[in-house]
């Protein structure tokens, strides 16, 4: 059947000047990479802060707006809602047992708001729904942004900013979703489909100079609803060894966001790469969490968490409690990331800061790192930003009064994007959930590109004294104190640095490097392994593994 074509919507740039908690609330979107940055966000399960024109075709023209081109900024600071669509009269076709479609058309200029809301009332005794949806990919010139439109859903408790209304998030990975009582598609949650207003949300994540066309179709289909299964979360422990060192990748995505692998694949993967534990960290969603059922085991752990994808950098929300959903629909100048940072914590996770100098829209880091508990300093196969990271994470290191322990992750989406390169490798009192997240916070830690790569570094004092990455070794200014790093599966002509607050102090050939210094000369010591430099290089090679700080003499803050 055709569907019902509604008045088509202008929607121009928003006036930043309005209260940006009115209705709906600030927002913000996701991004992807060649650097893995992934450019889908998405969303699910119940928030730990709820208290606190022509078709894409290009063909036609468009209408200006009218009364049904509502252009109500309720939201303001990036938010817009566009008039409701509505299913009167469609009780015959119901009762034929047919899907009802109303369909969409309108048109957002270049500086539209982050968010559009496209109301859909939804009457009784809907079973399923439908979103499919297109937009003009125009072509522009080299440097100049071209269309990109993310979608998602609320239903209709609302959209309130950490609310519990929403059902779910694609980013721009999907152009249709499916969700009922009983299942949905990958990065929406399954449950009934209420009467009452849900809203359709676009997020126009960058829009080409003349504007983005775009049609958005609905379907509903009726029927019994249905029940919802009960979702069957990983176990917070497996066999482990007892305290030892533990290698994990806590940046992971699957087909429940922006992913190529399903959660299978990837648990594959992370045994082929030797790894004790794994996150599940899809963009702004949590429906991956009940989607390892029968992948784990006493071998493997996984945990809970979510990629929140602003518009102004990603953070891990890692470790949280299974379910919890953590909201992205802001800025930094919106000054709500801090209430965010809080209900993760209150949901027992850890606070991540991802990829913060990557180069690529909405990717760099804006939000500072007060609220934080650890920072990913290495994201995927070495590359400059990295080398920028590891070098702002050494300078908060000299200067911040509480340091953030550095992270490394793969952040691999898809095929040729290795599991594991690279990991975080702990050192846990157990492999379970609250000992890994201590662990990870204290940054009892080291990274490395593979399994095959050990760095161990130690600091002992001439009394015998000694302290391991992450730790502290209590000795006066004057004591000598000794500093060990050795590696193991280190690359062929590889080079260890030893680094402190002044830079680095000592280097030489793998896999062994010894130093005498005192609590005077050095607030900390952190380790390095490097890949040989190239010919005439003006920086070190490419990172194989990297410690966290030793801090000497009480040196830490």
């Amino acid at each position: 059947m055709t569907p019902a074509v509604l008045s088509a919507h202008t929607v121009s740039a928003y006036n930043p000047g309005m209260d940006p908690f009115a209705d709906a609330e600030a927002g913000a979107a996701g991004d992807e990479t060649a650097h893995s940055c992934g450019r889908t966000p998405g969303a699910g399960g119940r928030s730990p802060d709820a208290a606190d024109g022509p078709g894409p075709d290009g063909t036609g023209g468009r209408e200006e707006p009218g009364r049904r081109a509502v252009l109500a900024y309720g939201a303001a600071a990036g938010v817009s809602t566009l008039a409701a669509v509505g299913f009167d009269g469609a009780e015959a076709e119901a009762a034929q047992g047919r899907p009802v479609r109303r369909t969409v058309r309108g048109h957002l200029a270049a500086g539209a708001p982050d968010f559009v809301h496209l109301p859909v009332r939804v009457p009784e005794g809907v079973r399923e729904l439908t979103v499919r949806y297109r937009y003009d990919r125009l072509e522009v010139p080299a440097g100049t942004p071209g269309n990109a439109l993310d979608i998602g859903v609320f239903d209709e408790r609302g959209t309130q900013l950490g609310g519990r209304g929403f059902r779910g998030w694609s980013g721009g990975f999907r152009d249709a979703f499916t969700l009922s009582a009983e299942k949905a598609t990958p990065g929406y949650l399954p449950g009934p489909v209420r009467p009452g207003t849900w809203h359709v949300v676009l997020g126009p994540y960058t829009v080409a100079p003349r504007g983005m066309d775009y049609e958005v179709t609905v379907e509903l289909r009726y029927g019994s609803p249905g029940s919802t299964p009960r979702p069957v979360y990983p176990p917070e422990r497996a066999r482990g060894r007892g305290r030892a060192w533990y290698r994990g990748d806590c940046h992971l995505h699957t087909v429940h966001s922006d992913g190529a692998r399903t959660p299978a694949e990837v648990a594959a993967a992370a045994r082929r790469a030797g790894l004790d534990f794994l996150a599940t960290t899809e963009h702004n969603t949590t429906s991956g969490h009940a989607a390892w059922e029968g992948l784990w085991g006493d071998d493997l752990l996984v945990l809970c968490g979510e990629e929140v994808t602003t518009r102004n950098g990603h953070w891990l929300a890692l470790g949280t409690d299974p379910g919890t959903f953590v909201d992205w629909r802001y800025r930094a100048r919106d000054g709500v990331w801090p209430r965010f940072a809080r209900a993760v914590h209150r949901a027992g996770g850890l606070v991540v800061p991802a990829h913060p100098h990557c180069p690529f829209v909405g990717c760099r880091w804006k939000f500072g790192y007060e609220g934080s508990d650890a920072v990913e300093v290495w994201n995927g196969p070495w590359t400059a930003d990295d080398e920028h990271a590891v070098a702002a994470w050494d300078n908060l290191l000299v200067a911040r009064d509480d340091w953030l322990p550095a992270m490394g992750n793969s952040d691999a989406h898809r095929e040729g994007q290795d599991v594991g390169l690279p990991q975080t490798v702990v050192y846990a009192d157990d492999l379970a959930r609250g000992p890994l997240l201590e662990a990870l916070r204290a940054g009892r830690s080291y990274l490395a590109e593979s399994s095959r790569v050990v760095l161990l570094l130690e600091a002992v004092d001439e009394y015998g004294g000694h302290a391991l990455p992450g730790g502290t070794l209590h000795a006066d200014a004057g004591r000598r104190v000794t500093v060990t790093v050795r590696a193991e599966g280190a690359p062929e002509g590889a080079t260890l640095r030893l680094l402190t607050d002044e830079g680095e102090m000592c280097t030489g050939p793998a896999p062994s490097l010894s130093w005498d210094t005192t609590p005077r000369l050095a607030t900390y010591v952190r380790a390095e392994l490097r890949h040989p430099a190239g010919k005439g290089a003006q920086l070190p090679g490419a990172m194989a593994a990297m410690t966290n700080p030793v801090w000497l003499g009480g040196g830490r803050r």
